[in-house]
């Protein structure tokens, strides 16, 4: 199968293609290289003949119908997006333009290729979106495929729009599409803006860990490589028009999380013990969700999916990874905004 990943210079795109390669589909990597991307991401898979890649925006219509017509996929993963919630707060903008009219550029031109091609029966367009478009939870209960949306930040609104554009899509043209949401991802290449890399080079510079509120939050941990092998699990045996929840089963709170990681670069990088010390206390983001957790019966029963990674085994993996790749992360601290407390609002 020949797949077109959008954004797969990005932390999860990067896995996908990676997973996708190793599993023998060809893949057409179609990033436009913003300030997140990074092809080292993707640097063991570059030469492979199952590899290729194009630098395109997903605004940009032109590009996209030429790199449909040269490449002609069998299938789109749509997974480039703006991601940061901070940043979301900050800069809404970019948000409404990559989230919301780029995917409506790409659904525009993935469906006219698909017109072109006589509606073939193995099309599929693959649309990659988050479970904050559910909004927040209490102390219980879980998102399943039929909760309400209820985004609260410009972000998972953005992303919300999205979805719906995409089901409007397959309802009303027949466009062959399949959805997921999944919980937070973290591991290798993971950009060094998010939490868990936060905490990593934090700790490792000696430098003040900063938690928002009291770290209560909680969030379902999912390992990204195991996220890329549900993803294209649900391509190839998902029902169409069907949307699928993809979640790593490992509720945790972010001081939780934080100070595993701490136990574990004081066992790997003692010279900084303990790390815990560094935690500090900041004000809270703006409309902080308190807690996210998914329901995964749809993908375990109809597709035979569950994670394979346990959060205390992931983040052993992930800190061993940053700690054996510090030129990837030292060449991506001088990107703009990195290191920087962004959204205050």
């Amino acid at each position: 199968m020949k797949l077109l990943v959008t954004g797969g210079a990005g932390f999860i795109g990067s896995a996908v293609v990676r997973l996708a390669v190793a599993q023998g589909h060809s893949v057409v990597n179609l990033d436009a290289l913003t300030y997140a991307a990074c092809l080292e991401n993707v640097a063991n898979v570059a030469d492979s003949p199952l590899y290729a890649f194009e630098q395109a925006d997903i605004c940009d219509r032109a590009a996209l119908d030429r790199v449909f017509a040269d490449h002609q996929p069998d299938a789109v993963m749509h997974l480039a997006a703006e991601s940061h919630v901070d940043r979301s707060i900050d800069g809404p903008g970019a948000f409404i333009q990559t989230n919301i009219t780029g995917t409506y550029t790409l659904l525009e031109a993935a469906r006219a290729y698909w017109l072109t091609a006589g509606k073939p029966d193995g099309f599929r367009f693959h649309h990659i979106s988050t479970d904050e478009v559910f909004g927040s939870l209490g102390p219980t209960g879980q998102f399943t495929e039929d909760t309400p949306y209820d985004p609260r930040s410009p972000y998972s609104a953005s992303k919300a729009a999205s979805d719906h554009l995409v089901r409007a899509w397959g309802e009303t043209y027949g466009l062959p599409v399949i959805m997921t949401n999944c919980s937070n991802n973290y591991g290798p290449f993971h950009f060094p803006e998010k939490l868990v890399p936060v905490v990593i080079l934090k700790a490792l510079a000696g430098q003040p860990i900063p938690v928002y509120g009291d770290g209560a939050n909680v969030r379902d941990w999912l390992f990204v490589e195991d996220h890329a092998d549900a993803l294209l699990t649900v391509l190839t045996k998902g029902a169409l028009g069907r949307s699928y929840n993809i979640g790593g089963e490992n509720e945790v709170s972010n001081l939780e999380l934080v100070k595993m990681i701490c136990a574990l670069l004081d066992d790997r990088h003692p010279s900084g013990a303990p790390h815990a010390d560094l935690i500090t206390f900041v004000t809270d983001r703006p409309g902080h969700d308190q807690r996210y957790a998914i329901d995964p019966t749809r993908i375990r029963t109809e597709l035979n999916w569950k994670p394979s990674v346990t959060v205390e085994e992931g983040l052993a993996r992930t800190v061993d990874w940053y700690l054996a790749n510090e030129d990837w992360w030292r060449a991506l601290q001088n990107r703009h905004g990195v290191g920087e407390r962004l959204g205050k609002a």
